[in-house]
């Protein structure tokens, strides 16, 4: 047994590291979504059109795309754990640039610099944490985790942005220091696969033949095409919200939204911890059901008009996308750890979700622009993601046999 997978089987789900990766990817979740809504609030504030509130996700996930190829061998040629770091104090200066009073698109793309380079180290790392059989409850622990940090963070940001910007923009800066901080309690543990040349055009070709071999494993493809409908829908449900509250509730301000795109949070926290309950690697097919229900619950709560019946589809919503892609993500780790090393399979994962997003607020924006009114979008999303996870879930059951 090498010194690596010792280390991995004998650490705790509560070890330091553990606490340490998670107390610090809370913080860092937390000021991500609280300086979602001081942004849009900033935009709101120069008269900025419509259209522009969800070209703010666009400009986010563009540096995801640029990166992809970086990303991952980056977070696996480092100690993780540094890489997080880096990471958070990119998104600091993002949010610093914000209170320079740079234009919020520009200033929320640097910040999705940082996450770019984030994701992969964040999730990459628990596959050196802990063993093989513990990763789904890892996995569950870091999205309880980050999903609090989500709920408290929009509603902190909503609330803040709605009273005191400059103060939603200075604790949100606060919050990226304190990650980095703790990042630095991280173990230093050794690189899972380094790269022997940082040279471009080889990492490029590098995450070519990654993506090609990741891609050619049956359960990574799964996985991969799966978490990224449902990301991309979840995104995108977000910023509908901010459009669909006035509408649906009659209700003008930004915390309302902030405040309801938490019941998804707390709902994906349900499910998180439901699926470390009932699904493992071997019976990931018991997620299958709930991805389905996602596109039909959607499509559901758009005609909602009272507050109360929103919520509860919402919590719904996020118990379906929690129950579902909680494990889906574990599976990838698995598979790409075993592969091409976990953080070039979620940099891969990242470049997928991610051009689902930009896919999904494209269409968003698109209808929004030809003034096409907020519940028939609603609608429309719904319903795209009950077919594409439908078919996947056919596909996956037909190839299987179970």
């Amino acid at each position: 047994m090498t010194a690596h997978a010792s280390l991995n089987t004998q650490t705790s789900l509560l070890s330091r590291g553990m606490l340490a990766v998670m107390t610090a990817q809370f913080l860092s979740a937390l000021a991500d979504n609280a300086l979602l809504f001081a942004a849009i609030a900033l935009l709101k504030a120069g008269s900025a059109p419509a259209w522009q509130v969800p070209l703010l996700q666009e400009f986010f996930v563009i540096a995801y795309i640029i990166l992809a190829p970086f990303a991952g061998p980056f977070a696996d040629t480092l100690p993780k754990g540094r890489v997080m770091l880096i990471a958070n104090g990119m998104k600091f200066l993002g949010a610093a640039a914000m209170l320079t009073d740079l234009n919020p698109l520009l200033a929320y793309g640097m910040v999705g610099l940082g996450a770019a380079a984030y994701s992969p180290a964040k999730y990459g790392i628990l596959s050196e944490l802990v063993a093989v059989d513990k990763l789904v409850k890892a996995n569950s622990l870091m999205e309880g985790s980050t999903i609090v940090a989500i709920l408290l963070g929009a509603v902190l940001g909503g609330w803040l942005a709605d009273y005191w910007l400059a103060g939603a923009l200075y604790a949100v800066a606060a919050s990226y220091l304190l990650a980095a901080t703790i990042n630095l309690l991280i173990p230093r543990l050794p690189p899972s696969h380094p790269l022997s040349t940082f040279a471009p055009l080889a990492m490029c070709r590098d995450f070519i033949q990654a993506t090609r071999k990741l891609m050619q494993d049956t359960d990574a493809r799964f996985s991969i095409i799966g978490t990224s409908i449902f990301w991309g829908a979840g995104s995108t449900l977000r910023f509908l919200l901010v459009a669909w509250v006035p509408v649906a509730l009659n209700i003008p301000d930004l915390s309302t939204a902030a405040n309801l795109s938490g019941a998804v949070a707390i709902g994906i926290a349900l499910g998180a911890v439901a699926a470390a309950r009932w699904v493992n690697l071997r019976s990931i097919n018991r997620a299958l059901p709930a991805g389905v229900l996602i596109g039909l619950a959607i499509v559901a709560f758009a005609y909602s008009s009272n507050i109360y019946i929103a919520i509860a589809w919402l919590l719904l919503i996020g118990f379906l996308g929690g129950f579902y892609a909680v494990p889906l993500n574990a599976l990838l780790q698995e598979r790409g750890h075993e592969s091409v090393g976990a953080g070039h399979a979620i940099a891969i994962q990242n470049l997928f979700e991610n051009i689902s997003m930009l896919l999904m607020m494209g269409l968003y924006i698109l209808l929004s622009k030809q003034q096409f009114p907020v519940i028939p979008i609603t609608v429309t999303i719904g319903g795209l993601v009950f077919v594409a996870i439908g078919t996947l879930a056919w596909l996956r059951i037909r190839q299987t046999g179970k």
